[in-house]
């Protein structure tokens, strides 16, 4: 397995559990046939930059940088406000219509801030293809959006 996807594992296991030790990380990814070692995985926590947060147990959890959800809000936000055309929602499924060459960038965007209502992204040339958990994701979305091109 390449690092990167080892890596793009290890963030979906941040966001659907709470891990508070490396070989929580090693455990959980040989349940899935992946076998690593702690060392491996502990280079990649220094090379992801995760930092610890308190856990609801009491203890410290991993966690993706703060700093770079802001960071990455920041980035989609004016990337939005400059590329914006239209957006439309049918059942869980959301359209975003944009200036040619900002789909992909927005649609990576969208994954990197992690909102748990949304499901997964497409991106082509100019428009955005968002699949909500629910039709109340997708109106979640559409509000996100709007709060985004109004500030």
């Amino acid at each position: 397995m390449k690092k990167q996807e080892r890596q793009q594992l290890l963030k979906r296991l941040l966001t659907s559990r709470e891990i508070e030790r490396q070989e929580d990380f090693v455990r959980l990814l040989a349940e899935d046939g992946i076998h690593v070692t702690q060392a491996t995985i502990s280079r990649d926590i220094k090379e992801m930059q995760l930092v610890k947060l308190p856990a609801d147990s009491g203890g410290y959890r991993y966690s993706l940088p703060v700093q770079k959800k802001i960071d990455t809000q920041k980035k989609l936000q004016r990337t939005l406000q400059n590329a914006y055309i239209s957006f439309a929602v049918q059942d869980q499924f959301t359209i975003l219509k944009v200036l040619p060459g900002n789909g992909p960038v927005i649609a990576s965007l969208l994954d990197q801030m992690r909102y748990d209502f949304i499901f997964g992204t497409v991106g082509d040339d100019s428009s955005v293809l968002a699949v909500c958990v629910s039709h109340q994701g997708a109106l979640q979305l559409e509000k996100t959006i709007n709060q985004m091109l109004e500030d």
